[in-house]
C-alpha cells in the first residue's frame, strides 16, 4: 500500500497536470478527470450514488418481474396517483406482480408536490396491509412519496425529522421505482422532496439510504404523457443536467452524464412534446432524464431548484415549469462566476463556432434555453404563473435554507435572490 507521503505527492502531480501541458489546451471538458473543472478538493476523492439495479429501455418493464421475485418479498405497497389508476396504466405492474404471485395494495393518494400528510397516509396503509416492500409507479411525486414512506417504515418519527442531508439511521424499506415520465430522475436518486403543509415549504431529504433498490425506465410507459407534462418534465431534466454541471461538487462521472443529457434533450425534447407517439424521441428522453438524474444524484443542484421548491410549496405550482422559468435567470447569474463552463454547455447544445469565447457561449446557452422553453409551451415568466411580488421576501428566505442551493457556483445574498425572483417575474 502506498504511504501517505506517496499519496500526497501523487495528488500534487495530478493537480499540476490539470493546470499545465496538453490538458490545459483543451476545453474544460478535456481536463475534468484531473480536477480542472473546479478547484482541487483535497484527499477524499468523490462519491457516486446509484440504485443497485437499473432496467432501461423499450420493454424493460417485462424484465421487472424476475428481478422483483429475486427480492423474495411477499406483498408490495404500490404508491401511485388516481389518474394512473383510472387510465389503467398501473395494470402494467399489477399484471407483472400477478405473474410472479406477489400480493399488493394500492395507495393512490399521491398528488403533484406530495405532502407530509400523504406520506403518513401511505405509512398507515403499509402497516395495515402488512406490506414488506414498496413499488412506486409514476413520476417524481409517487417516487418521492414512496421513498418518504420507506424512510418512516424503518426509521419511525415524522418525515420532517429527516429534512436535510443524511439524517436517517437505517436504510429505508426496499423501493422498486417504475418511471412513467422523462424528467425528475427521482426513480434513481437519493433525493425526496416533500411539502410541509404547516410551513408551506418543500423539504429536501437527501440521503444515500433513500436510494431505490431497483429502477425501471421503460419509454413505452411514457408514450401516453400529455404535452404539458412532457414539456415540464423534460425541462426539469435539462435543469438537472445544467445545475449538476456547474455544481461545486461535480466530478468526472457527473460531468459526462450531464453533458450528454443536455445534448439529447436539446435534440429530442421538441419531438417528444409535439409527436408523443414518436418512440425514438421518447426513448432518447428517457435516456436523457436517466443521465441527468445520475448527474445531480452525486453533484447535487443549485439555486434554480432551491427557488423552485419554494414556488411549489407556496403556490403548488408544477415543479418542472418553475425550473424552466427560473433556469435562464439563475444561469445568467451563475455565468459571472463560471463562464468557462458555458463553453462546454454550448458545445453540448450543438454550437461548433464558440472556440474559447465565454461571452458568446453564455449568450447562446441562454438563448437556447429560452427558445426551447417557448417551443414546448412553457409559460414565459412567474407573472403568468400567478406568483405575487409581495411574496419574494418569504420565498427568498426559504430558498436560502434549501439544501439544493449549497452547491451553487455563486452564493447569493437575500437581496440577490429577491432580484432573481423579480427578473424571472418580468422576463
Amino acid at each position: 500500500m502506498a504511504s501517505a507521503e506517496a499519496i500526497a505527492e501523487l495528488s500534487k502531480e495530478v493537480l499540476s497536470a490539470s493546470l499545465e501541458g496538453t490538458l490545459a489546451e483543451h476545453s474544460t471538458q478535456g481536463s475534468h478527470g484531473v480536477n480542472y473543472h473546479h478547484p482541487y478538493t483535497g484527499n477524499d476523492g468523490y462519491a457516486f450514488y446509484m440504485p443497485t439495479l437499473n432496467l432501461i429501455g423499450v420493454g424493460s418493464i417485462n424484465a421487472a418481474g424476475a428481478q422483483i421475485a429475486e427480492l423474495g418479498f411477499k406483498k408490495a405497497l404500490i404508491v401511485t396517483d388516481k389518474v394512473l389508476v383510472k387510465v389503467g396504466a398501473v395494470e402494467h405492474i399489477t399484471k407483472v406482480l400477478d405473474s410472479i404471485h406477489v400480493e399488493y395494495a394500492i395507495y393512490d393518494g399521491t398528488e403533484p408536490n406530495p405532502t407530509d400528510n400523504q406520506v403518513d397516509q401511505g405509512v398507515a396503509m403499509l402497516k395495515e396491509e402488512n406490506c414488506d416492500f414498496i413499488i412506486s409507479f409514476g413520476g417524481g411525486s409517487p417516487h418521492d412519496c414512496a421513498k418518504a414512506i420507506g424512510v418512516l417504515a424503518t426509521n419511525g418519527g415524522k418525515i420532517h425529522d429527516y429534512e436535510g442531508v443524511n439524517k436517517t439511521k437505517t436504510a429505508m424499506l426496499p423501493v422498486v421505482a417504475i418511471n412513467t415520465t422523462a424528467g425528475t430522475g427521482a426513480e434513481i436518486t437519493r433525493f425526496a422532496i416533500i411539502t410541509d403543509t404547516s410551513r408551506h415549504v418543500k423539504m429536501a431529504i437527501i440521503d444515500w439510504k433513500v436510494t431505490p433498490t431497483i429502477a425501471v425506465d421503460d419509454p413505452v410507459l411514457m408514450v401516453g404523457m400529455p404535452k404539458s407534462l412532457t414539456a415540464a418534465t423534460g425541462m426539469d431534466a435539462l435543469t438537472h443536467a445544467i445545475e449538476a454541471y456547474v455544481s461545486t461538487i461535480s466530478n468526472p462521472v457527473t460531468d459526462a452524464n450531464a453533458l450528454h443529457a443536455m445534448k439529447l434533450i436539446k435534440t429530442y425534447l421538441r419531438d417528444a412534446v409535439h409527436e408523443g407517439t414518436n418512440l425514438k424521441a421518447r426513448d432518447m428522453m428517457s435516456y436523457a432524464e436517466f443521465l441527468a438524474g445520475m448527474a445531480f444524484n452525486s453533484a447535487s443542484l443549485g439555486y434554480v431548484h432551491a427557488m423552485a421548491h419554494q414556488l411549489g410549496g407556496v403556490y403548488n405550482l408544477p415543479h418542472g415549469v418553475c425550473n424552466a422559468v427560473l433556469l435562464p435567470v439563475v444561469q445568467e447569474y451563475n455565468a459571472k462566476a463560471v463562464p468557462h463552463l458555458f463553453i462546454d454547455i454550448a458545445e453540448a447544445f450543438g454550437h461548433r463556432d464558440i472556440g474559447e469565447d465565454e461571452d458568446l457561449a453564455v449568450k447562446r446557452v441562454l438563448e437556447d434555453i429560452r427558445s426551447l422553453s417557448k417551443d414546448v409551451g412553457i409559460p414565459k415568466n412567474l407573472a403568468e404563473l400567478g406568483v405575487k411580488p409581495e411574496d419574494f421576501g418569504l420565498l427568498a428566505d426559504n430558498a436560502m435554507k434549501d439544501a439544493c442551493g449549497f452547491t451553487n457556483p455563486r452564493a447569493p445574498t437575500r437581496d440577490e435572490v429577491i432580484e432573481l425572483f423579480r427578473l424571472a417575474y418580468e422576463q
